[in-house]
């Protein structure tokens, strides 16, 4: 029996943070990657859709960082 996958949310300002993490989570076969948003409110919009086990997210970012989220 397979272990169920751990769901994953990346939340980086940064493109090439964002697609780094993303390549590792999806490089790992108990992890799924279920989003990466550039911004703290797009992703609290996904939220409503996909609720993830982990989520990776920047402290800085513009509009709110990420202790506020």
């Amino acid at each position: 029996m397979s272990k169920p996958l751990i769901k994953v949310m990346i939340i980086d300002d940064s493109a090439v943070v964002r697609q780094t993490l993303g390549q590792i989570v999806q490089s790992d076969t108990q992890l799924e990657l279920v989003g990466a948003h550039s911004n703290p409110l797009f992703a609290m919009k996904a939220l409503e859709q996909v609720w993830p086990d982990v989520i990776v997210l920047d402290v800085e970012m513009p509009g709110m960082d990420g202790i506020t989220f």
